[in-house]
């Protein structure tokens, strides 16, 4: 099986590694290919413009993970819609026999849920650009493959934490953090987690479903997130923020500029991964202690 990574940051390159460690072909396409580990067949480009390399002629699943250069509407559509058109205008040009293609979408998706349940069966309520943006992505994807005998496959990530992913660790290190004055849930997923999907998911003999989401095992208050956090440090717990500067402490993901006019991205929701651990995936790290318990302990890297 050839694998081609549309984006090879962070996660693609964990990716591509996962995919090469079970045999498959890996082939790369990313701005700076020379970044790359050597079993990944790295080619230099830029999604959002000039010429893209050939598509592997014998291709059988295509992931695209992208990332906006900068929080701002132009550079979230010009990375999730313009790019991803872009890739799949080269595979379908390509003629090459490709299954399945894999868009790393957002949870940002779903907005503000007050506290509630979603999975697969609730309706997105993007609460600013970037969910909006990445769900006309997700919409460019089923219209583009409809018909074609390609299945999409969208898996909408939570916030990403893992190797050199360390915000609220520094927070909480740098007496920086505080506990919120009510409830903010969270949902995350681990790096090296999030990548083991990418590969289950195209590699599954099963047909997949059109979409997964993609966290962990157990929606977590953020305050209890950060006094875990203290507790593993030894240091002593965050105090509760004053109720003026509620909302302030974001997901794992990092909140954009307030310039921006994005609002926080994570939204008060308690998002489900059964769907997706009904396939056979089992999480390393199914909560955020297992998880930050590893970061701490410095195992894994983070890749360039």
């Amino acid at each position: 099986m050839t694998v081609l990574l549309a984006g090879c940051g962070d996660l693609g390159t964990e990716a591509g590694l996962r995919f090469a460690a079970a045999g498959h072909r890996v082939v790369g396409w990313r701005r700076s290919p020379e970044k790359l580990p050597a079993v990944i067949e790295g080619f230099a480009a830029d999604l959002t413009r000039g010429e893209l390399p050939p598509v592997p002629a014998d291709a059988t699943a295509v992931v695209v993970a992208v990332a906006a250069d900068s929080p701002t509407e132009e550079a979230y559509r010009a990375a999730y819609v313009d790019g991803l058109a872009r890739v799949l205008d080269a595979v379908r040009a390509s003629g090459a026999p490709v299954r399945r293609v894999l868009f790393v979408s957002s949870t940002a998706v779903y907005g503000d849920a007050g506290g509630g349940w979603v999975d697969e069966t609730t309706a997105p309520n993007p609460g600013g650009f970037s969910g909006r943006i990445i769900l006309e992505a997700e919409q460019l994807l089923a219209d583009r493959l409809r018909g074609t005998g390609i299945a999409p496959v969208v898996l909408r990530l939570g916030g990403i934490y893992g190797p050199g992913r360390t915000r609220l660790i520094d927070m909480v290190r740098g007496g920086k953090a505080t506990l919120p004055a009510g409830s903010k849930l969270t949902n995350r997923i681990h790096r090296d987690d999030a990548a083991a999907a990418i590969v289950h998911l195209c590699t599954m003999e099963a047909d997949p479903a059109p979409l997964y989401l993609g966290v962990d095992n157990e929606p977590a208050e953020m305050a209890d997130v950060l006094t875990f956090l203290a507790a593993e440090l030894g240091l002593p717990a965050p105090q509760p923020e004053d109720r003026d500067d509620a909302g302030r402490t974001g997901s794992d993901r990092p909140t954009p500029a307030r310039s921006s006019g994005e609002p926080s991205r994570g939204g008060n929701k308690k998002v489900s991964n059964a769907l997706l651990r009904g396939t056979g995936l089992e999480f390393t790290y199914p909560s955020y202690r297992e998880g930050y318990r590893a970061v701490l302990a410095g195992v894994g890297v983070r890749h360039p």
